[in-house]
């Protein structure tokens, strides 16, 4: 809990950016905008607290009387105040996390974790053999809710380093000392477009996810093991966090990813990776001075100082300096071959690359051995050894990319495939059975139905460009650059085995070995639908022979499973209910199978999208589903708010492991899930899916109003991604994708996708029995805790000025006013579980810093709404649009997890 020193310390630093930011305005944009950013702000808040006051009616007159030029200043000033204020916030955090750690351990941290375990009676070792076999997996996606340009997430980066250089200083740093170089920082962030003009490419994408692994994940996950390691007594433990990305072979719905980019994906990878190892050999040469006549070293050392061939007399007696001059020479060798461009730094010898990273590794622990043998246990723990951790984890590939399709496109690729063969005429045509016959026949024949003399569909020939492109990838940086080909919307075993069959095709599943096949195929079940079919369809796929020893290669079967689509299929109660039961017959049936389940969860920033916690979210999932193993997407937002430091960084990458940790070995975690409590949810989740369904898919008309009161027109305009936001060009909400989905109920301040349903689904329950029913069973709790979030973020008085952009006003009262009654059921219920007066009673921090944002968010959401009044009424003045957008920008800023 936030202590009122904190609390006061966190106003402080917000006045104090704030302060400086208006100074900002009222030099660059003049006196006049500086009152206009005021008067509105005061406006703004005295709406909220009555919009029927006098001081509240002036908000309309000012927002309708403001110019252009005006407005977009306005939007442009605010958005900039929310960034501020997460910077203060941020920090706010990191402090509280630091207290909290000094004053006692937390669970969430490796030695709470640890104590926790050791009160159940859970010692080390079995820690230990849990995470030599674990896998912690965040999944880097390039889905777009991030609307920060990298531009803007810099300059953010700059004024948290001012501050925390302050922090450092202690009293030796006066304001007087970090106004000035805060002000440069927040002029350049005020002279610095918010907003894209152009939109992005898939390389855009690959750059940014490739500066965080690079800036961040590189620098944190070696001192995670590390720590690990030494809390473990486990020097030898395995690296068990393996970062992932989407980015360069996801191409569901993408059509700009083929093998060309793929290929680009693993250059742009290697150089940075590789870069990084070349400038860490650098400096350990310029470090490593030890001289032979005064330090003793190992036979193999001497070994791989005569084979660099140095020429430099220089370096004739330091044999440390002239292993690293070989090394150096091997890397960047390496450097060019896997990057396709020479080094930023040319080594003095000519060498040959090396071979993989095993071989780097090697001669890393030449010189560790030797340095720790002769010189003693202080060269056991330094800059030489996190290089050889780092290695362990990130290779020559740095992340692990996997690929994923649309199951559409395969059955047409397979099935072009078969047709022009002369295999099967009609493969479409046929039911699942007689699919999977074709499929086992040609997954067991040594024959390719490929033939290059032979003319195919431009779909069939991409996707086998991108597969080859895969192929050439594991050759080029080894098995763990790809590890798994997802298969959206998958609802039958043949949607697996048509991967398998396009392996082959490449070369990488061989019918005379296919536990030797290096991508395992991994079902995405999205849909409620297909959540509930996830049971038979993967004890059908592990039936099939091609499929099972693919699997048990492994010991285990990845299945994705996904929040958003499902979410927008049959509500928020509703989906985390049906992804629960899913991952509970899963793992039943993966053990009958005798493998271990390895589910990926696919969630977003949202709770709508399953955001939230993921150290609370772990803890939720269903008994026996972790077993160590979890991966889990982090996209838009969410990775520069997780991610963006190195020491909130390694807060996360350490939570989602102690999750891991403690659902896999805590006991009394789970027992408290009783078959009363099972059926009392699946008759609450029956309720609200019916509720959300009878408004979303059922109400004349609610397309109608989706589309007028919230700005997903415009939101099609931020140019955040390289893929189109909906599907086809349907104006249906089945076809739409689910961010876009979430991100215009966030922007109008409802929320829904968070919360709708569950007042309607509790009406007439036993409030007593949900309140009991939520302090023994995690998985309930959680679901309440985050919806009760995503509630306080939501304001029905802002989103009826948003139902006031309808053209039709009954249409508008109509279902606004069933989203407002259905809020004030869910409200009421919340409340009546938790046992609180008002939402996040139980959470008062959250409640500060929330409360501390949003007037800067609301004002935001009124500029919004009358610049898109004017817009829709026909102004086509671009600095109307522009204003739109940076409204956009900053209310996604201010609340943080918007897509």
């Amino acid at each position: 809990m936030m202590t009122p020193a904190a609390d006061d310390a966190l106003r402080e630093e917000v006045r104090l950016l704030g302060g400086i930011l208006g100074e900002v305005i009222r030099q660059e944009g003049g006196q006049d905008l500086f009152d206009h950013v005021e008067a509105v702000r005061q406006a703004s808040v005295a709406y909220h607290r009555d919009p029927a006051s006098h001081p509240a009616k002036r908000l309309e007159k000012l927002l309708t009387a403001m110019t252009v030029d005006q407005a977009a200043g306005l939007a442009h000033g605010f958005a900039l105040f929310s960034l501020l204020a997460n910077i203060a916030e941020d920090r706010a955090t990191r402090r509280r996390a630091q207290t909290q750690v000094v004053a006692g351990a937390r669970a969430d941290t490796p030695e709470g974790a640890l104590q926790r375990l050791a009160e159940q009676n859970v010692d080390k070792a079995a820690v230990r053999a849990l995470l030599e076999e674990a896998l912690v997996s965040p999944v880097l996606t390039a889905h777009p809710s991030e609307v920060r340009r990298k531009s803007v997430i810099d300059r953010i980066a700059a004024i948290s380093e001012i501050l925390d250089h302050c922090d450092r200083a202690g009293d030796a740093c006066s304001p007087a000392q970090i106004n000035a170089p805060l002000r440069r920082q927040i002029v350049i962030l005020w002279a610095t477009r918010l907003v894209r003009t152009q939109g992005l490419v898939v390389q855009d994408e690959i750059d940014t996810v490739v500066s965080f692994l690079d800036r961040i994940f590189l620098r944190v996950a070696p001192k995670q093991l590390s720590a690990w390691r030494r809390l473990l007594d486990a020097p030898g433990l395995q690296p068990f966090m393996r970062v992932g990305t989407w980015v360069g072979g996801d191409r569901d719905g993408n059509p700009n990813v083929d093998g060309t980019v793929l290929a680009a994906a693993f250059r742009t990878q290697s150089r940075a990776v590789l870069g990084y190892y070349l400038d860490e050999v650098h400096a350990l040469g310029a470090e490593l001075s030890l001289a032979a006549e005064l330090a003793q070293v190992s036979p193999e050392l001497a070994v791989l100082a005569d084979a660099a061939h140095d020429p430099s007399p220089h370096r004739a007696d330091e044999p440390y300096r002239r292993a690293l001059t070989g090394v150096y020479g091997r890397l960047a060798a390496t450097y060019e071959a896997r990057g396709g461009t020479p080094p930023p730094r040319r080594a003095v010898v000519v060498a040959e690359p090396y071979p993989g990273p095993d071989a780097f590794e090697a001669d890393l622990k030449i010189m560790r051995d030797s340095l720790v043998a002769h010189n003693g246990a202080v060269f056991a723990d330094d800059r030489l050894s996190d290089l050889v951790t780092a290695v362990e984890i990130f290779g020559f590939h740095m992340a692990t990319l996997d690929l994923r399709q649309n199951s559409d496109v395969h059955e047409r690729v397979v099935a072009d495939l078969l047709k022009v063969a002369g295999v099967c005429a009609d493969y479409s045509g046929l039911d699942e059975e007689g699919r999977l016959a074709v499929l086992a026949a040609e997954l067991a024949s040594p024959r390719l139905l490929f033939s290059p003399y032979a003319e195919y569909a431009d779909e069939t020939l991409k996707e086998r460009g991108i597969l080859q492109a895969a192929a050439e990838a594991l050759a080029a940086f080894g098995p763990q650059a790809i590890r798994t080909h997802i298969v959206s919307k998958t609802d039958a075993a043949s949607d697996l085995l048509e991967v398998y069959l396009l392996l082959k095709e490449v070369g990488l599943y061989r019918p005379e070995d296919p536990a030797a096949c290096p991508i395992q195929a991994a079902p995405l079940f999205e849909t409620i639908e297909d959540l509930r079919a996830s049971r038979p369809t993967l004890e059908r796929l592990l039936k099939e022979p091609s499929a099972l020893a693919v699997a048990k290669a492994r010991g285990v079967q990845e299945v994705m499973i996904g929040y958003s689509d499902s979410n927008k299929d049959g509500s928020y109660l509703t989906s985390g209910w049906e992804l629960h039961e899913a991952s509970r017959a899963l793992v039943e049936v993966t053990q009958a199978a005798g493998l271990k389940l390895q589910l990926f969860h696919g969630r977003g920033g949202t709770v709508g999208r399953g955001g939230g916690s993921s150290f609370a979210g772990v803890l939720a999932q269903p008994e026996g589903t972790v077993q160590g193993r979890i991966r889990t997407t982090e996209q838009g937002e969410v990775i520069a708010n997780k991610y963006g430091e190195p020491e909130i960084a390694l807060r996360n990458l350490d939570a989602l492991t102690c999750g891991a940790v403690l659902a896999s070995l805590g006991q009394g975690k789970d027992h408290v899930f009783t078959a009363d409590h099972g059926a009392t949810l699946s008759d609450l989740s029956a309720r609200s899916m019916a509720a959300y369904r009878k408004l979303v898919y059922e109400t004349d008309g609610f397309v109608d109003y989706y589309r007028a009161a919230t700005p997903i027109a415009e939101i099609a305009d931020l140019k955040i991604g390289s893929r189109p936001s909906s599907r086809t060009a349907s104006t249906r909400i089945e076809d739409l994708r689910a961010i876009p989905w979430v991100f215009s109920w966030s922007q109008s301040r409802v929320m829904l996708p968070g919360w709708f349903g569950f007042g309607s689904a509790v009406q007439g329950q036993d409030m007593a029995e949900l309140k009991a029913m939520a302090e023994v069973w995690p998985f309930f709790r959680t679901l309440v805790q985050n919806m009760e979030m995503v509630m306080a973020k939501s304001d029905m008085t802002v989103a009826r000025r948003y139902a006031t952009l309808v053209p039709d006003p009954s249409l508008a009262a109509r279902i606004y006013g069933e989203i407002r009654d259905e809020w004030q059921r869910t409200h009421d219920a919340v409340l009546a579980i938790t046992g609180h007066d008002k939402l996040l009673g139980g959470q008062p921090e959250l409640d500060r810093l929330i409360r501390l944002r949003m007037p800067y968010v609301e004002p935001l959401n009124h500029v919004q709404i009358e610049l898109i009044r004017r817009r829709r009424a026909g102004d086509e003045n671009p600095r109307v649009r522009e204003g739109i957008l940076l409204a956009i920008n900053g209310v996604a800023a201010g609340l943080r997890n918007s897509g």
